[in-house]
């Protein structure tokens, strides 16, 4: 059998069109791969490729043999044991030579799996398939700091490079007749009273006076023709050039709230798991906005907007108010992100404690106030205890806004995956 092996780089993205249809053809088994990966590695590297392994069974193709041509006699020896249809049994004491574990032999071959490497770009594609931001909603688009050239028709000024042939020779064609149309239809005139002074010279026989007025004839001719001949073919100004002109690229801009309770009762194993639920809800807006940001709000008794190191591994605690997070969030909004401009979402990690009073005030501010601003807001309870009143009020909101809130809760690191494919499993649009 013979193997291709081609080793060219990817140049001008040739071999790209093949790479997705690969891609495709094999698609459950990557998926599969990228599960995998994604349990066993941690958040924190989950931006990096993955290399996947296909069983060589699974990319086996049917191939074309070609048998030996010609008219043969062929004498095949009988058998007293076998009759057509019978199942030869598997040889006793393991397989051939060269497979497996034993004794080395120097018979038998075989083809290690197909190991093939995807990027970060197609690792994060899988993850991410079958998921849905809700209600997605790209209100604006604004500039970025990216442009691109487009092309906005033709100009008179540029580089040799940016000629435009065909442009130029009709420029150059029109400019031509426009020259030298008076000068052809005299030209025309007098060829035509040239013939007709020969015609006369001939039927009259008067040669002495027909020649003066043909010579005169002729010397005009032949000015008119020498003054077409010097319009040049094609001139300076004649050449047009394709004009780009630089516009921006549109992007739309979302922001991310990660709202994590700090308190006594939220240890560091706790905390870490909500880390890597606000990771993957960071990777997967990544995907869906050009430009996005994240605030970082921590609470106890009070909150604070604070960096991502403080965020996470602050050793500040106390009690659990969660109105306090909420007020603060609402404040950030109102001063730094309209939502004419911005796609704001939600993210709060909790144990589920909280000062009992509270819970009915978390309620009112993200019914009355929060919920018309964000396109989407999670909330993730990390505890094996049983719910308390602020997952009860929390239900209400979910019941009053089901497009909008989610909620979830969350024992293990294990959960963290699947909740997430939960709160953002693509919803299948019902057919009145």
């Amino acid at each position: 059998m013979s193997y291709i092996i081609d080793r060219r780089l990817n140049g001008k993205n040739k071999s790209t069109v093949n790479r997705q249809r690969f891609l495709k053809r094999y698609r459950a088994h990557i998926k599969r791969a990228v599960a995998e990966a994604v349990t066993k590695r941690s958040i924190t590297d989950i931006e990096k490729g993955e290399q996947i392994s296909i069983a060589d069974s699974d990319i086996e193709e049917p191939i074309f043999g070609h048998g030996k041509g010609g008219r043969r006699t062929v004498i095949h020896p009988g058998n007293k044991e076998f009759v057509a249809g019978d199942r030869i049994p598997r040889p006793s004491g393991g397989g051939g030579g060269g497979a497996g574990e034993g004794n080395a032999s120097d018979k038998g071959e075989g083809e290690d799996d197909f190991v093939f490497q995807i990027t970060q770009d197609e690792f994060l594609e899988f993850m991410f398939d079958d998921l849905e931001l809700p209600n997605l909603v790209k209100r604006q688009l604004a500039g970025s700091e990216s442009f691109t050239y487009r092309r906005a028709g033709y100009s008179s000024v540029g580089t040799p490079n940016q000629i435009n042939i065909v442009r130029s020779l009709r420029s150059a064609h029109a400019r031509r007749i426009a020259l030298g149309a008076s000068s052809k239809r005299q030209l025309k005139i007098l060829l035509a009273e040239q013939q007709q002074q020969q015609q006369q010279q001939q039927s009259t026989g008067d040669l002495l006076r027909d020649n003066e007025r043909l010579e005169i004839l002729e010397q005009e001719i032949t000015r008119l023709k020498k003054k077409i001949h010097k319009i040049p073919f094609i001139d300076d100004f004649d050449i047009r050039y394709n004009l780009h002109v630089k516009t921006p690229l549109p992007s739309s801009k979302a922001v991310m709230f990660c709202i994590m309770d700090v308190s006594g009762s939220m240890n560091q194993a706790t905390k870490d798991m909500a880390k890597r639920f606000f990771i993957l809800l960071y990777l997967f807006l990544q995907r869906n906005y050009d430009h996005t940001e994240v605030v970082f709000i921590r609470h106890h008794t009070s909150a604070k907007e604070v960096d991502e190191q403080e965020f996470f591994y602050s050793r500040e605690t106390g009690g659990t108010i969660v109105s306090s997070a909420l007020k603060l969030m609402k404040e950030i909004i109102e001063e730094r992100y309209p939502t004419s401009d911005w796609n704001i979402y939600g993210a709060q990690a909790s144990d589920g404690d909280n000062w009992n009073d509270d819970s009915s005030t978390c309620y009112k501010l993200l019914t009355d106030g929060i919920m018309k601003y964000v396109q989407h807001y999670s909330y993730i309870e990390i505890t094996p205890r049983e719910h308390q009143a602020l997952w009860r009020e929390y239900e209400q909101v979910a019941s009053d806004f089901q497009e909008t809130f989610a909620m979830q809760q969350i024992i293990n690191a294990s959960d963290i995956y699947p909740v997430f494919r939960e709160l953002f499993k693509r919803r299948v649009s019902q057919q009145p």
